[in-house]
């Protein structure tokens, strides 16, 4: 049985029935904002490829986080970035480093700020991969996924010994999950959660991203350990194998291009689920809002909104602010 059109379009005159019979709206207490973090003082660099996005030392992050809260945001995602870097990333697990003290310093003064924190090792080895390398056939360098993980739960340890609430590793390697649950639970943090960047595509949207954390591979590429975006149903295997190893939060990465799997991933798991519109989807709008091609705040309502229709639970976006404004 049909609806009638006129009686649609009379329900759709009145704002309130409107809302309530429209999609649920997006709302700031699902935003997750990104943060770089570096080492040094009273550091606020703005990204030349990501406008209005800065690299922060801890001073100027924590000052930023108290905006971010006073306009109702509740969650942030922190990125490292060094000062030194080396062939295995051992700034990353060190307890004194930029990542770390951040940490401490949201959990003192805004202890109901959730501090989710990336766990990888590309922003800290001199090579830009997301792990150790090791000798391979014809001179070639491979990443040794194996000893990579030990690293990465070294990492998530140190990171929750902090106080981070979330762990969230991006590295995608094979096992990472089990390893990172396992050295968490032995360490008796039970209770820190883990967001799986469990559905990561080999993109090329993340290129303003590596500009800002300073973690361009120096060879080759990271397709052989992301997934290749014309395989979709690799997808849910992925996610189910995280959950498998304990993954609390599933993630798919990037969003914008990739609402399909996003749906498909929710209808798949009865599971929290999570969407990172990145570096790349940012800068494209800012670009051509800059241009005057299109509306800023419209687009990124809709963009953003769009992401949430998909299926996902939480937003990770570096337009968080924006919208936390705008909403």
């Amino acid at each position: 049985m049909s609806f009638p059109q006129t009686r649609l379009r009379r329900l759709r005159q009145n704002a309130t029935l409107r809302d309530m019979l429209g999609s649920s709206p997006l709302r700031r207490e699902e935003l997750i904002a990104p943060l770089f973090v570096r080492e040094g003082q009273a550091i606020h660099d703005e990204i030349p490829s990501m406008p209005g996005v800065y690299q922060h030392s801890v001073d100027t992050a924590m000052e930023t986080v108290r905006q971010w809260s006073d306009l109702g945001i509740v969650a942030v995602l922190l990125f490292g970035i060094p000062d030194r870097k080396d062939a295995v990333g051992s700034e990353a697990w060190n307890d004194r480093a930029a990542v770390q003290r951040l940490i401490r310093e949201i959990k003192k003064s805004l202890p109901n700020m959730l501090v989710v924190t990336d766990v990888c090792l590309c922003e800290y080895t001199e090579h830009g991969h997301c792990g150790v390398l090791r000798a391979a056939s014809g001179g070639r360098q491979d990443v040794d996924n194996d000893a990579t993980l030990e690293l990465l739960a070294k990492t998530a340890l140190s990171h929750a010994s902090a106080g981070a609430d979330i762990v969230a590793p991006s590295a995608m390697m094979d096992g990472q999950i089990q390893a990172i649950r396992s050295a968490l639970d032995g360490g008796d943090f039970q209770a820190t959660a883990i967001m799986s960047y469990a559905v990561k595509f080999a993109s090329c949207l993340y290129g303003p991203f590596r500009d800002a954390a300073g973690s361009t591979p120096q060879f080759g590429d990271l397709r052989s350990y992301q997934m290749d975006f014309r395989s979709p149903r690799q997808a849910a295997q992925e996610a189910a194998a995280d959950l498998a190893e304990g993954a609390d939060i599933l993630m798919v990465k990037p969003a914008g291009a990739y609402l399909d799997i996003i749906a498909d991933i929710r209808r798949r798991f009865d599971a929290p689920l999570a969407a990172y519109q990145v570096s790349g989807e940012y800068s494209a709008i800012r670009a051509a809002a800059s241009l005057g091609y299109l509306d800023e705040r419209r687009a990124v309502i809709e963009l953003t909104s769009a992401i949430k229709r998909a299926g996902a639970d939480l937003i990770i976006t570096y337009f968080a602010q924006q919208l936390a404004q705008w909403l």
